[in-house]
C-alpha cells in the first residue's frame, strides 16, 4: 500500500488515521471548537453548529443510501450510525423557534461546499467511505466528550444531546474496532488507498471551514 505517495505497510484504517493527523489536529484546535469544549458558547452558538451539521448529514446519509450497491459503502453502512433524526430532535431543544425541515435551512457557504463535495464523492464509493469514516468515527470518539460537556455546562440531564447518543451502539470501542476491520478487509489497491486518505484530509478541511465560519461570530455566541 501507499499513502500519498509514501511506501507503507499500514492497513487502510491506519493509513486513514495517520495520513490525516495534521488536518485532524487543526480542526480540533479551531477557535469555535475550543470555546465549545470550554463550555463558553450559548444556545444560539450551538444551534448554529447543529444547523450546519444538518446540511452535512442530510447529504452524507442520502449519498450512502444511493451507493449501497458498492462494496466499500455497503461494508460501512449501518442505520444505527445515522444522525439526521437525532439532529432534528436536538434542534427542537436548542432552537425551538426553528421549525422542521425547510425552515431549518441555514445561510452557510461552508456547509454548502461540504454538501457539494459529498455529492461528488458519490462518484466512487471509496471517497464516500472517507467521509463516512471521518464523521461517524469522530462522533463515536471525541463527539462523546462534547456531549458530556454540553450536558454539564447547561445542566441538560440528557436533553438536547441526542446527536451523541447511539442507543444501538452501547460500547463504542468494540464497534469502532469492528468498523476498522471492515475497512481493512476491503483490500484496496495502493492507488485507491491514496485516494481515500486524500479524501479524509479533505473531509477534515471541510470541517475546519465550518468552524472557521462559526468562529467569525464567536463574540455573539459567547455566554
Amino acid at each position: 500500500m501507499t499513502t500519498l505517495g509514501q511506501p507503507t505497510t499500514l492497513s487502510l484504517s491506519a493509513a486513514m488515521r495517520e495520513g490525516s493527523m495534521a488536518e485532524h489536529r487543526e480542526a480540533e484546535g479551531s477557535l469555535f471548537m475550543t470555546e465549545l469544549l470550554d463550555g463558553r458558547l450559548d444556545h444560539e452558538g450551538y444551534a448554529a453548529y447543529l444547523l450546519r451539521l444538518r446540511v452535512v448529514y442530510a447529504a452524507l446519509e442520502a449519498a450512502v443510501r444511493e451507493r449501497l450497491d458498492e462494496p466499500a459503502v455497503a461494508a460501512v453502512h449501518d442505520p444505527a450510525l445515522e444522525r439526521l433524526a437525532a439532529i432534528d430532535r436536538d434542534l427542537a431543544h436548542w432552537a425551538p423557534h426553528r421549525g422542521a425541515d425547510g425552515s431549518r435551512d441555514v445561510d452557510s457557504p461552508a456547509a454548502e461546499a461540504y454538501r457539494t463535495r459529498l455529492h461528488g464523492a458519490g462518484a466512487w464509493g471509496g471517497l464516500l467511505v472517507a467521509h463516512h469514516y471521518t464523521r461517524y468515527l469522530g462522533d463515536l470518539s471525541g463527539g462523546q466528550a462534547i456531549g458530556r460537556i454540553l450536558d454539564r455546562t447547561f445542566d441538560l440531564d440528557g436533553a438536547g444531546t441526542s446527536f451523541y447518543d447511539f442507543p444501538a451502539i452501547p460500547k463504542p470501542k468494540p464497534y469502532k474496532d469492528a468498523y476498522r476491520e471492515r475497512l481493512d478487509a476491503l483490500d484496496l489497491s495502493p492507488g485507491d488507498v491514496e485516494r481515500v486518505v486524500g479524501e479524509v484530509k479533505v473531509a477534515f478541511r471541510l470541517n475546519q471551514d465550518l468552524f472557521t465560519e462559526l468562529g467569525r461570530d464567536i463574540d455573539a455566541y459567547r455566554r
